[in-house]
């Protein structure tokens, strides 16, 4: 079973009928790209997790995920326990990761480099409390992802604004304000691998933000290998395998984002058992070596995935998210010509021509991702900064 329906779904469903699995996907949209390639669809809330449960019990499935969904990853945990089916963690544990309230308090209580951080359902108490924070300050909901209700706060008088901003993007009703990390360099994130409680893979990267951008704290590209020092790079390994340890961490994907701070320290900023949102995994699985959707999904049903070390990149790769600054009615994409042959290794456009797009607020206005090869890190920083130059979003 595969919770949701949307684009991100569907190299597991290949995967899984590779090995011939029956799939079956779940969500309330009856039209979203995925369920076109399963073979069976199911019209259940994936946030209401009793109801997935039922339908999970009445099919009697053998795996459960929410491959790259993050509203249905604790309802994943929540049936797999239940049903004694595999899942990366407890449901206690996913329910800490998935809860940024809880997941600072976690990291806080257990000696990790953290910010100032407080969870809220009453924005009257937040105000009230605006004094024990170190200004300034980040307001996010507690339980979304993709950077959606996500704002910056520099003054607060302007708190308030931030904070219904969040609550609407929230599930639970739920906010959390915390300090603002000023970041050194870019923010670094990976897809990475667990088996059997051991962290053996991290396709670590860093990040790129378009600063003109409606949503500035959204992530416009990725980009493979990390620039990072290998000395940063493996005390991320060593936070995230203590991480793991004391959640009690089993087999599975997981999605990390993590920052190297002005102050000298790493932070761990999103820890989440699934695979990332903007087809991470499948960049990784064309950059590099070894297969990661494929070990997630036949993690799913039990077996054990084999061949999991760290990645062998092939070259300089990157996820270039399309995306517009602007509403209006999507025309198509223009990428350079030269820049197109050298560069481009696929082109996705999600939404069809003459459709309705919205500026960049989070990864649910996309447009499309490009996958892009480079030959040298250099050229790669060097044209990603200058983006603007050869590719522009059409639209009247």
């Amino acid at each position: 079973m595969l919770l949701g329906g949307i684009r991100y779904l569907v190299p597991a469903i290949e995967a899984a009928h590779r090995h011939g699995y029956h799939v079956i996907t779940v969500d309330y949209l009856p039209d979203n790209i995925a369920h076109r390639y399963s073979d069976e669809y199911h019209n259940v809330s994936i946030i209401d997790r009793e109801a997935v449960l039922q339908l999970a019990q009445s099919l009697d499935i053998d795996g459960i995920l929410s491959f790259a969904v993050d509203p249905g990853v604790t309802s994943a945990a929540y049936v797999a326990e239940k049903m004694g089916l595999p899942f990366q963690c407890s449901y206690e544990a996913t329910c800490i990761l998935q809860d940024k309230a809880r997941f600072r308090q976690f990291l806080t209580d257990h000696g990790f480099n953290c910010p100032v951080a407080k969870g809220y359902d009453n924005a009257e108490l937040a105000l009230q409390e605006a004094d024990i924070f170190n200004w300034p300050v980040i307001v996010k909901p507690v339980d979304s992802a993709g950077s959606k209700g996500v704002s910056r706060v520099d003054s607060r008088e302007n708190l308030r604004a931030a904070i219904d901003y969040a609550l609407s993007e929230s599930h639970c009703g739920k906010f959390i304000i915390e300090d603002f990390l000023e970041k050194e360099g870019l923010s670094s994130g990976s897809e990475s691998f667990v088996v059997d409680g051991k962290l053996l893979y991290n396709g670590f990267y860093d990040q790129f933000f378009d600063l003109d951008a409606v949503n500035p704290y959204t992530p416009t590209a990725e980009c493979w290998p990390s620039a990072k020092p290998e000395a940063v790079l493996q005390e991320v390994r060593d936070e995230l395998q203590r991480l793991f340890t004391l959640l009690g961490v089993t087999t599975g994907l997981f999605n990390v984002e993590w920052r190297v701070c002005t102050n000298g320290r790493v932070y761990l900023m999103e820890v989440s058992p699934r695979a990332g949102g903007n087809r991470l995994a499948e960049m990784l699985n064309v950059a590099a070596d070894v297969d990661i959707i494929d070990a997630e999904v036949v993690k799913a049903v039990g077996e054990k995935p084999v061949g999991i070390h760290e990645p062998n990149y092939k070259g300089h790769y990157a996820i270039y998210v399309l995306h517009s600054d602007k509403c209006g009615q999507f025309q198509g994409i223009e990428v350079e010509e030269n820049f197109k042959k050298e560069h481009v290794v696929e082109e996705e456009i999600r939404i069809q021509k003459g459709a309705h797009i919205e500026p960049f607020t989070g990864a649910n206005t996309a447009i499309g991702t490009l996958f892009l090869r480079f030959s040298s890190h250099e050229e790669m920083m060097d044209l990603m900064k200058r983006r603007k130059e050869w590719i522009r979003i059409v639209s009247v």
